[in-house]
């Protein structure tokens, strides 16, 4: 999976807990995807295609070709 070239945000692993009747179990390895889209951005006067993730898109880190 493509990764935001603007802060360099990946897939992150965490772990899913199901709780049942009071007691912890089934303890399981979960990843999560971030929000990339592939979009025209202008970078030094020019357009170019990158990924960015939907953050990086909303702050306004990058503007649009």
């Amino acid at each position: 999976m493509a990764k935001c070239e603007i802060c360099q945000k990946d897939t992150f692993f965490g772990r899913k807990i199901r709780i049942t009747r009071s007691q912890i179990s089934r303890r399981a390895l979960t990843t999560q995807q971030p929000n990339v889209h592939k979009v025209k951005v202008v970078v030094e006067g020019t357009p170019k295609t990158m990924h960015v993730c939907t953050r990086c898109l909303r702050s306004g880190l990058v503007k649009r070709a």
